[in-house]
């Protein structure tokens, strides 16, 4: 492992060569009124005579590097929509100039020089091959019960991603499971963040820069996850003045503030939110409803000098429900059972540019752990603890119509569980697994608006003996006002998320190392294109394809019982998006969606060997949502925001009952004429049949009042579920109670901004 190593870093380092008799200028692009870094700026250096001489964007952290320029004097030239142009007159030599410059706000939009890059991706139906770049400004448009946006709401609007609804804290992108996914905050790995409400995440959209949503065919940056990368950039605090806000609203209530601690170079950003739900939205639609959560967020941003900047992030998130059972029904006033969680993230990031090298570097520390339990709150039947330390270390070499990207990477993960049985033939003890690696990514930039950019991942777990080359490959190709993209690559886990998926209301999940040694791997495909004819109009076509070895799944049985075994399983998911999205200005925006997609299992079933003779099974899994709509729209007129959203969505499979019969447990001598036994269901196979379509229309109406140049309040009113349909959540397996999702709840919330 060492020589691979080695190597890795050697290559990478051969592969920049010297810049002689060129120039480079770079820096940092951030708003002149509070010191935030602006991501999507476009910087490009004009000619005497006005021409393109090269051209790119700023990315999350509002750094640029234009290189490979001959040295001479030239027009730099900054615009973005909603600030004033920047224009600078520049004389470059030989060697690397650092720039850094601040926008200013603008009273109208301006426009300026378009140099086609991938962060173009941001707007809803901007994808290029898996890639969407989610801004505030997005998340802010979805109808959600609480003042404040957050970002699972914009999640669960887009085609592919499938959740659990209402409750449970679960996304499923294009076929994959929850546990399946890489989620990432500032560097820090979140295991579990989406709260037990579906309606929130650890990430409101005050605390958000930008968020990168990889749906499939993530580069070799990223691993140790088979289906989706979520890499949310936090915003650092401002560092001009001191601001804050606080709302309420019927399911939670909220608070946040920042400010410059040194002004000009250092700042702080705090979150805290707490769920009000017992409190506030049970008492509206006056039925219990056991949920509670909250979360808690920092960060300590710094510019040490014109070439480097260290942040540190923490966040804390807490989780309390009981799903599966019907609030109003009398087995829930009898048990106390609940699932909760429990994340912790803690890192630091320093970025430094080195004054002889055009290099993008950053280095990142972190601590993430999660704590899981099923059961009564001071004795649980279940519990599970998985905590991580990472370092990492990243560069890119700014080689003109190249960008060189590598690093390394390492990591010391504890795992400790206790299933009290859950899992039969599972002997789970105390594990420690160590994982190294390193990656390379060049990316071309080819005459025609062509970019290609390979990549391979060495991944190495030296504690179990296993090693991995993942080759990966992103290419974009711009032609005119059509986008083509396309994207691919290998992907394994050997830290696997145990969850027993026959339940709905269960969602306490186990993180452990993949047992047996065998290792789940996955293979990705995409395809897509998009066409923008005009400014206000863009369609976007995506097929994908996701092969799966090597799962880990509980293993069917032909009735209900509360213990199980794991088995393995292969599988496939494919399916394809279609997306139209239209804005005019501000006073319209509109976007429809619709995703096609098919799940299938493969499994050796022994269940069913005995009563079919057949040694494997095809199956359909749990998640597998074959049709998705989403339709949502954004108003305003008059001071007012109207915002609706209607969501579509086909059955999901669970296994139909043949019938009953009655069961004597055989633990001691038992007169079976005289003995009764107990009533159990008896299943036909596994998940064929289909639960009742879901669909949902929310929405929202807002007024914001000024209250002076520097306090402004925001009045909400909204309507969840607003013609009160009644979508099933869950299916009681031992008793077939239904229990349903949200019914229609009134919101009213307010939020007061001080600036």
């Amino acid at each position: 492992m060492t020589r691979y190593l080695a190597a890795f870093v050697l290559c990478a380092t051969l592969a920049a060569p010297v810049l002689a008799q060129n120039a480079t200028i770079r820096g940092f692009v951030t708003s002149t009124s509070d010191g935030q870094p602006l991501p999507g700026v476009n910087v490009v250096l004009l000619d005497a005579a006005g021409g393109l001489v090269t051209g790119t964007a700023t990315d999350a952290d509002g750094f640029y590097a234009l290189s490979r320029v001959t040295p001479g004097s030239y027009t730099l030239r900054a615009t973005f929509i909603g600030f004033e142009t920047y224009v600078e007159e520049v004389t470059l030599a030989e060697g690397i100039v650092t720039n850094n410059f601040a926008l200013e706000e603008a009273a109208a939009e301006l426009e300026g020089v378009v140099v086609e890059v991938e962060r173009e991706t941001a707007g809803a139906a901007n994808i290029t091959a898996g890639l969407q770049t989610v801004r505030p400004a997005d998340i802010d448009l979805v109808p959600a019960p609480d003042i404040s946006a957050d970002l699972v709401n914009y999640l669960t609007a887009l085609p592919g991603i499938v959740s659990q609804g209402d409750r449970g804290g679960q996304l499923f992108v294009r076929g994959g499971e929850p546990t399946q996914n890489l989620v990432l905050l500032d560097g820090m790995m979140v295991y579990q963040p989406f709260h037990v409400v579906g309606f929130f995440s650890a990430f409101p959209s005050e605390i958000i820069n930008t968020a990168d949503v990889y749906a499939g065919g993530y580069g070799g940056k990223y691993g140790g996850r088979l289906s989706s990368v979520i890499e949310v950039a936090a915003r650092t605090g401002n560092k001009q003045r001191f601001a804050a806000s606080f709302s309420a609203a019927p399911f939670v209530s909220t608070a946040r503030i920042e400010g410059p601690i040194v002004p000009g170079k250092v700042s702080l950003l705090a979150s805290v939110r707490e769920s009000v739900i017992e409190q506030g939205a049970s008492k509206i639609v006056d039925e219990p409803l056991p949920f509670s959560f909250g979360d808690q967020f920092a960060k300590l941003h710094a510019n040490l000098g014109q070439s480097s900047q260290l942040s540190i992030t923490a966040i804390h998130t807490n989780d309390t429900g009981r799903l599966g059972l019907d609030p109003l029904s009398e087995d829930a006033a009898l048990t106390e059972e609940e699932v909760q969680w429990e994340n912790l993230a803690v890192g630091t990031r320093f970025i430094f540019l080195p004054a002889t090298l055009p290099i993008f570097a950053e280095v990142l520390a972190s601590m993430s752990q999660l704590e899981n339990d099923f059961g009564l709150p001071d004795a649980p039947v279940r519990s599970t603890m998985a905590q991580r330390y990472n370092f990492a270390a990243n560069v890119t070499h700014y080689l003109g119509n190249t960008d060189f990207a590598w690093g390394i990477f390492l990591s010391s993960v504890t795992l400790e569980s206790d299933l009290g049985g859950q899992f039969q033939n599972l002997d789970l003890k105390k594990e420690f697994v160590t994982e190294v690696g390193a990656y390379m990514e060049p990316e071309f930039r080819l005459a025609g608006g062509l970019r290609i950019q390979p990549g391979i991942r060495l991944q190495s777990f030296p504690s179990k003996g296993l090693t991995f080359f993942e080759p990966r490959l992103r290419a974009v190709w711009n032609l005119g006002i059509h986008r083509f993209s396309a994207a691919g690559g290998v992907y394994h886990q050997e830290i696997v998320g145990l969850n027993d998926r026959r339940d709905a209301g269960d969602v306490f999940t186990a993180w452990v190392a993949s047992p047996d040694g065998i290792i789940p791997e996955a293979i990705h495909g995409i395809a897509g294109w998009s066409i923008r004819p005009t400014p206000w109009l863009t369609f976007s076509a995506e097929g994908f394809y996701k092969q799966l070895k090597d799962l880990i799944v509980p293993e069917w049985t032909a009735f209900p019982r509360f213990t199980t075994r794991i088995q393995g399983a292969d599988g496939e998911a494919l399916g394809a998006d279609i997306r139209l999205e239209v804005g005019s200005g501000d006073a319209f925006y509109g976007v429809v969606s619709y995703g096609l997609s098919d799940v299938r299992y493969n499994a050796e079933i022994r269940a069913l060997q005995i009563l079919t003779g057949e040694e494997s099974i095809d199956y359909a899994p749990p998640h597998d949502r074959r049709h998705q709509l989403n339709a949502m729209t954004s108003i305003s007129a008059r001071g007012f925001n109207l915002n609706v959203r209607w969501q579509f969505g086909s059955g999901l499979p669970y296994n139909q009952s043949l019938g009953f019969d009655r069961y004597v447990l055989m633990d001691t001598l038992v007169n079976v004429v005289e003995t009764p036994g107990d009533e159990r269901v008896l299943y036909g196979r596994p998940y064929t049949g289909r639960l009742p379509t879901y669909h949902r229309l929310d929405v929202s109406l807002d007024r914001e009042f000024e209250f002076s140049r520097n306090a402004t309040a925001t009045l909400q009113l909204g309507l969840i579920n607003a013609y009160d349909r009644p979508n099933l959540f869950y299916l009681d397996l031992f008793t077939l109670r239904r229990v349903n999702q949200l019914p229609m709840i009134p919101t009213v919330g307010i939020k007061v901004d001080i600036n």
